[in-house]
């Protein structure tokens, strides 16, 4: 462990002040005798003291080495500049984090101090924990805003068109909330005789997110409804929290049927909004969002069927005007088809003619490929490439033997010149060579040797070995 509380050092001087008085008092009795600890015990005291000293404490410090093991547990080190100490979260505390921690992270937390006596470590055993500086809420819907995004649940491109006039809205809310009176109202003033189809939920409280993601996989399995609402009114962040759950969120998402999320205020924000295919300020403005106003409506569609019968009438006075040119065109069809058929013969008898000429042309360009044929024989020209390949043959033969001559002609002047040069005939003249034993200097002055030195001479038919009697000089 990096640092200690003061009280340690306080601590362990007592034990060794009250150990040094309880030894004095010994020896003054002259008693053998002296108290051991085993390390369990020693462990187990400082455990007792911790756990006494210390059962409940907040603590403030930095997430670091953050693991989870298969069993659900978090660990990480808790540290400030000068130290730092092992902290624990168990799994059935760490279910109840709105939040999830991560390294980094500034948090402040409330446990006790304990020891885990395996590895005599001391740490903390925390119950709870939030962020310093932001709500764990506030957090907890940052951490899962920017996953969801990163999954693409926000992604425009999967978000659905609502449609124009809907025949069937289906409404998540709370049944006695003054939200759906407020809905009602405004659809029955802009559009009256609508089919309305309400899933009651709780919009607070730790149930509320399971029932509203239901009431989506309900009106997307069991009925035909073109739109579906869920909304409440406005609130704290942690009213509004069961639109911020995971479950509502992917149930939105995974809705075949376009919904629009209308939750709290303008100001107010939810996980729900992002996902929704459609986000309304309100739930009123959601309520005059989903339809149209039937007045408008009416009007529109009085201008399109002005605007139709326009066109169909102008496209039928096209058709007219088409069909009295036609008229006039085939007012005597009998003489078209006679020209028709005075055509038809023109055009074949020019492609007989046509014809005829191909194949003429084709005969002719035959009859000229065959003559070049004939002249150009293949085996008449197997028969020169034979020739040249015979006269080749020959040549290359004679080239090969003068070659052959002429260099062996080269390679016995050379050796005649070797042996003209060889030290050997120039031994067999007569001639000898001598050097000095045992250093085999060859000798050619007779100064270099002295009498009785030892010396061997070679002739061209062996070697003498010879001891000086007498030099002389020239």
């Amino acid at each position: 462990m990096d640092c200690l509380p003061s009280f340690y050092t306080l601590t362990a001087f007592c034990y060794i002040y009250e150990y040094t008085f309880y030894e004095d008092t010994v020896k003054s009795m002259e008693l053998p005798f002296r108290y051991i600890l085993t390390v369990s015990e020693l462990t187990q005291e400082i455990k007792d003291i911790f756990e006494e000293k210390f059962p409940d404490v907040w603590v403030e410090g930095e997430v670091s080495n953050l693991r989870i093991p298969p069993s659900g547990h978090i660990y990480f080190t808790l540290k400030d500049d000068f130290c730092q100490i092992r902290a624990v979260l168990f799994k059935m505390q760490a279910r109840a984090l709105r939040f999830f921690p991560k390294d980094g992270l500034q948090i402040i937390c409330r446990g006790r101090v304990g020891l885990y006596e395996k590895r005599g470590d001391y740490q903390l055993i925390l119950e709870t924990v939030e962020p310093k500086g932001i709500g764990a809420l506030q957090l907890a819907f940052l951490q899962l805003k920017e996953r969801l995004e990163k999954e693409g649940l926000f992604d425009p491109a999967h978000k659905k068109s609502i449609p124009m006039i809907p025949q069937k809205i289906g409404i998540i809310t709370s049944p006695t909330g003054a939200v759906i009176q407020d809905m009602l109202r405004i659809l029955e003033r802009r559009f009256e005789n609508l089919h309305l189809l309400l899933y009651p939920v709780r919009v607070q409280g730790e149930e509320a997110s399971s029932e509203i993601a239901e009431g989506i996989k309900y009106l997307n399995q069991l009925t035909d409804v073109d739109v579906i609402i869920i909304g409440r009114g406005g609130g704290s962040l942690e009213d509004l929290w069961a639109f911020n759950e995971e479950g509502v969120a992917r149930a939105i998402y995974h809705s075949k049927i376009p919904v629009i999320s209308a939750v709290g205020h303008e100001t107010d924000y939810t996980i729900a909004d992002f996902v929704a295919d459609l986000r309304a300020p309100t739930p009123s403005a959601a309520a005059e969002l989903v339809v149209r106003d039937k007045r408008e409506v009416e009007n529109i569609l009085g201008y399109l069927r002005g605007r139709l019968e326009n066109q169909i009438i102008q496209m039928l006075q096209g058709y007219r005007t088409d069909l009295s040119y036609i008229r006039k065109t085939f007012k005597e069809p009998g003489k078209k088809i006679e020209q028709y058929f005075l055509r038809v013969d023109d055009l074949v008898n020019r492609f007989r003619l046509l014809t005829s000429w191909i194949f003429k042309k084709g005969q002719e360009k035959g009859l000229r490929l065959n003559e070049s044929l004939l002249l150009r024989n293949p085996m008449q020209k197997v028969k020169n490439i034979r020739l040249f390949i015979r006269e080749a043959n020959r040549r290359l033969e004679q080239n090969i033997r003068y070659s052959v001559e002429i260099q062996r002609r080269r390679v016995e002047g050379q050796l005649g010149k070797l042996n003209s040069l060889s030290p050997l005939s120039i031994l067999q003249r007569g001639y000898s060579i001598t050097w000095k034993l045992p250093s085999t200097q060859v000798l050619r002055d007779a100064s270099d040797v002295k009498e009785d030195d030892r010396v061997e001479v070679k002739l061209f038919r062996g070697t003498l070995t010879c001891r000086v009697e007498k030099t002389e000089r020239p």
